[in-house]
């Protein structure tokens, strides 16, 4: 039976001011009418049942995830005491899934990330379950045929095709976020992938592979399997969880696994990592702005103005620049600084304004 996880325990702290520790970015309405973790799970429909659908996130977000995806069993929502990287993330989805179902194969994905058809990611989903099927020991995951030479996403090396599976290669190696000119010959190269972080596997399988390379994440995630569905299991949680090796599941496992398996994917695909993939996932003005509420401008161009629809955003003589106004913060940034809105929030946190962040 195939079970989706969806991994929304981030802060999206680079979509300040609008993404907040109670409402961060999956949470959000950043490309169409649904929020990102509402399409995520809108993608599984007719695929994945509700009750076979996990959410993984925290204390301060699960109410509202809860609200937001209202099909989805209360019980499948599991709250992470503290944040431990996707290792640890994953690993606790798998043994919920391997208590319901022993059977089970996860379909790992991000809350956050913008793809471009239903039906093309469910048939390269059906695709990856049936190598899964094939060879339960396999961890597949899906590659994007890059478009250019990003240095903000790692990669995938592919090696010899998989016999008598059409766009499955043999995995050769990961590859960290390059600098530019290795990127580009990456690129040139035809042999790499962006690593979107979309996994499939058998839920029993990454468990094995966790024994295997985080022996202590392990021991920790057994004992809480023990005690799922009985009175002992958030206090078993809350002990076990905040003394895993906070560590991703590539660092963990993919990159020291052998034998895995990486599909092309026939999607395409937006990470959305900050204000300067807005412009990507919506139309533009004759000057390349990119506007989301009342506005005026003369002389602005390629800028990104986000405001609400009670608040006029009025602008001259500029451009380049990411506008985004809500009820309590406004952000005026040159778009070159958008990584740099981390250092905002630290500021603001030194000087005790929580209540705005």
């Amino acid at each position: 039976m195939l079970h989706a996880v969806i991994m929304a325990g981030g802060s999206g702290t680079r979509f300040w001011p609008q993404s907040r520790e109670k409402m961060p970015k999956q949470l959000l309405k950043l490309s169409g009418d649904r929020t990102m973790i509402q399409q995520t799970v809108d993608r599984c429909h007719g695929l994945i049942k509700p009750e076979h659908s996990w959410v993984v996130t925290n204390a301060i977000q699960a109410t509202a995830t809860c609200q937001q995806l209202p099909e989805i069993p209360s019980k499948n929502v599991l709250v992470e005491p503290q944040a431990r990287n996707t290792a640890p993330c994953v690993g606790l989805a798998a043994i919920h899934a391997v208590h319901c179902d022993p059977d089970a194969i996860m379909l790992i994905m991000p809350a956050d990330h913008v793809i471009s058809t239903s039906d093309d990611f469910q048939n390269a989903v059906k695709q990856a379950t049936a190598v899964v099927q094939e060879t339960p020991d396999r961890l597949v995951m899906f590659g994007i045929a890059p478009t250019f030479p990003s240095t903000g996403f790692g990669y995938i090396e592919r090696g010899s095709s998989l016999q008598n599976v059409e766009r499955a290669f043999e995995v050769v190696a990961f590859h960290e976020k390059p600098q530019l000119q290795l990127a580009e010959e990456y690129v040139s190269s035809g042999s790499f992938y962006w690593n979107c972080g979309i996994f499939c596997w058998k839920a029993q399988t990454i468990l094995n592979q966790l024994q295997q390379h985080e022996p202590d994440t392990y021991e920790r995630l057994q004992r809480v399997a023990q005690v799922i569905g009985q009175d002992g299991y958030d206090r078993m949680l809350d002990e076990e969880f905040p003394q895993m090796n906070s560590i991703s599941i590539d660092c963990a496992v993919l990159e020291r696994a052998t034998g895995s398996t990486v599909i092309e994917a026939p999607f395409t695909w937006d990470d959305v990592g900050s204000w300067l993939a807005v412009p990507r996932l919506a139309d533009q003005d004759e000057s390349g702005n990119t506007i989301d509420g009342p506005f005026v401008g003369i002389d602005t161009k390629d800028c990104i103005i986000r405001t609400p629809e009670n608040h006029l955003v009025a602008t001259l003589g500029v451009s380049d620049l990411i506008i985004v106004q809500t009820e309590d913060a406004t952000l005026v940034a040159h778009k070159r600084d958008s990584e740099r809105i981390k250092e905002l929030l630290a500021k603001l946190k030194a000087q005790g304004r929580t209540d705005c962040l």
